[in-house]
């Protein structure tokens, strides 16, 4: 990426020497930490997307807030397992789980043939910059899809209802998930990337962008900028437009919720028909099937207990397998919306999707 890749990579020596190397070499861990450039691109873009949720969204929340609320009590543990996740569990998961996994499949700073796009078509060598933009657009249908399958798949739902039981959705609330969910994400995810040949460099890159705008997605911000404004929520996936997705099931609309589920575009929600703009107040968000709901009231550790729970009781099940939105009973089973219609009305109704 020319100009960008050499700051970055000066940057990445930088960390490197000054930080990584002295700090492994005083625990005397330097065999078992592996390189360290890849540990010092880890801290960076930990630290870049922290100041950036700290310093930029989080002041942007107080000043142009969609929702006002009288404390902020239930981001706490978000914010807690974002910090947890991009200081602790990412990186070690990364090196010691994604790139054994990488290697595994040819894939690697250690690839020294061309393969994926490069190799398919060799034009792309001398164009980085677009080549860059192809892998973004791969990289964010295929989350399209995945994201589709999380509210469709029972026993993925179980997993994924717990981002969504999120009643005051903040710029902390990307990272609140369940860790076998964001496993199964990073395994699809880095798939598609050793496919197409993308260089962990660029992998590294594509996760930052997408990160930090699913950040912003989810802050509690309420900025118009007019015509403009209209304009940019065609191109990138802005708050109110994800906001949408997380909106408490209506129950005169009971599908209506079941929209917007790009992450960084929202062109493939426009293509699929997935797509909801509309200008009416801002809708609540969370999820309406009390099981799920009640993971507010719970801390870090329960809420990845039950959801895990959850998943168990789905994926051991037939109904688990039975494409649907879905509530969960007795034994944390799902019950499919359209078997529940008839004799409980909406409530059931609206776990599955509903926070979207």
């Amino acid at each position: 990426m020319d100009l960008f890749s050499q700051h970055w990579a000066l940057a990445i020596d930088w960390v490197s020497q000054h930080v990584v190397i002295p700090v492994v070499n005083t625990l005397n861990i330097a065999q078992a930490a592996g390189n360290p450039r890849e540990i010092a691109e880890a801290v960076l873009i930990a630290g870049l997307q922290l100041f950036l949720i700290a310093c930029v969204m989080r002041p942007l929340e107080g000043i142009f807030p969609a929702e006002r609320w009288a404390d902020r009590r239930h981001t706490v543990v978000d914010r807690n397992m974002t910090l947890l996740m991009l200081l602790g569990l990412f990186p070690l998961f990364s090196f010691l789980i994604l790139m054994p996994f990488a290697h595994m499949l040819g894939g690697g700073p250690s690839t020294e043939e061309v393969s994926g796009l490069k190799a398919w078509f060799p034009w792309f060598e001398n164009h980085p910059y677009l080549l860059f933009g192809v892998y973004y657009v791969v990289y964010d249908l295929t989350y399209y899809w995945m994201h589709r399958a999380q509210h469709v798949i029972p026993w993925w739902w179980a997993m994924h209802s717990m981002h969504h039981s999120q009643r005051q959705m903040s710029c902390w609330s990307n990272d609140r998930s369940n860790y076998l969910d964001g496993m199964l994400q990073s395994f699809v995810l880095a798939t598609v990337g050793l496919v197409m040949g993308v260089e962990p460099s660029e992998f590294a890159l594509l996760g930052l962008l997408s990160e930090l705008v699913q950040n912003f997605s989810h802050a509690n911000i309420a900025l118009k900028f007019g015509w403009l404004g209209k304009v940019g929520e065609r191109l990138f996936v802005g708050p109110r437009f994800h906001r949408n997705h997380h909106m408490l099931r209506d129950a005169e609309r009971p599908e209506r919720h079941n929209c917007n589920f790009g992450q960084v575009l929202p062109w493939w929600d426009q293509l699929f028909g997935t797509a909801l703009y509309h200008n009416e107040e801002l809708r609540p968000t969370g999820v309406s099937d009390p099981e799920v709901d009640a993971d507010n009231e719970r801390g870090l550790i329960a809420m990845q207990w039950y959801s895990l729970k959850r998943f168990w009781g789905a994926v051991t099940c037939r109904a688990g397998w039975r494409l649907g939105d879905v509530s969960f009973g007795p034994g944390y089973r799902p019950v499919h919306d359209e078997d529940e219609a008839g004799t409980s009305g909406t409530s059931h109704a609206t776990t599955a999707t509903p926070v979207k």
